[in-house]
């Protein structure tokens, strides 16, 4: 079975477990532990990121190089056009998601935490102790403002309201982003939009409270609902329910065997 090297709250491997799911393949979920754990991954292949996938003797690190890897080795339900020129929009687009959506939603992300004290606590591990999620909620909104300077996550959210304006204007008139099926440019707008706007249902082994909690000012404006609204449908057609049965849950963080 294939294996698939995580961080549950990353959104570059979120982008990866919709694939796995539109082509319907199973894979465990092996959770790194932050810290050590990530030294095996170094190990493994020279670098500390996930997501990594092991297939067999096979392993592949990087969220676009395990796409095309698995485009390759298993064909069916293709996500790269094979037209030229659509097949060149669609590499571009998931280029474009992962250079200013990926990165931007992180940002928007910690602001938003550093506003919300809530939204603070419910992406903590959850094994943190009780008292210590006391003392980090305890602490005033506005962690990252400092009185009579500039916002400094500013440019990040008017970029993703650009990117989401955008994408709204693109879906107007067709189902997907690139072809009338999705493709890789589709799930990695809707893995990496995940910071933006928690996906409900479940798809993820994250807190409750966590699940369809947005950036406010981003995710809580009724301009970008038709995108949130098409991601949906995306996660409710192809999404598969997270499989705990086959999981290493988060809450236990498993380290990374080396073979």
């Amino acid at each position: 079975m294939l294996e698939l090297y995580q961080f549950e709250l990353s959104h570059y491997v979120e982008k990866v477990r919709l694939i796995l799911d539109y082509k319907g393949l199973a894979y465990r979920k092996i959770e790194v532990t932050p810290g050590i754990g990530q030294l095996d991954l170094i190990r493994m292949t020279g670098q500390r990121q996930v997501p990594v996938l092991k297939d067999g003797s096979e392993v592949i690190a990087d969220s676009t190089a395990i796409a095309e890897y698995l485009e390759k080795q298993y064909p069916d339900k293709p996500i790269i056009p094979t037209d030229p020129k659509l097949r060149g929009l669609c590499l571009l687009m998931e280029q474009w998601a992962d250079e200013s959506i990926g990165i931007n939603a992180r940002k928007c992300l910690i602001s938003a935490m550093g506003q919300d004290p809530s939204f603070r606590t419910a992406t903590l591990p959850p094994q943190t102790p009780d008292f210590l999620k006391s003392l980090i909620g305890a602490v005033p909104g506005n962690l990252f403002t400092l009185p009579g300077l500039p916002d400094p996550f500013k440019s990040a959210k008017d970029a993703m309201k650009r990117d989401l304006a955008s994408l709204c204007f693109i879906l107007m008139e067709q189902p997907y982003l690139v072809t009338d099926h999705p493709t890789l440019a589709d799930f990695a707008v809707a893995g990496l939009t995940m910071y933006i706007k928690f996906p409900e249902g479940p798809y993820l082994d994250i807190p409750a409270s966590l699940k369809g909690k947005g950036v406010p000012g981003i995710a809580d404006i009724g301009t970008f609902e038709p995108f949130f609204t098409w991601r949906d449908k995306l996660y409710a057609d192809f999404r598969q329910a997270s499989p705990s049965s086959s999981s290493t849950s988060p809450s236990s963080p498993t380290s990374i065997n080396i073979e």
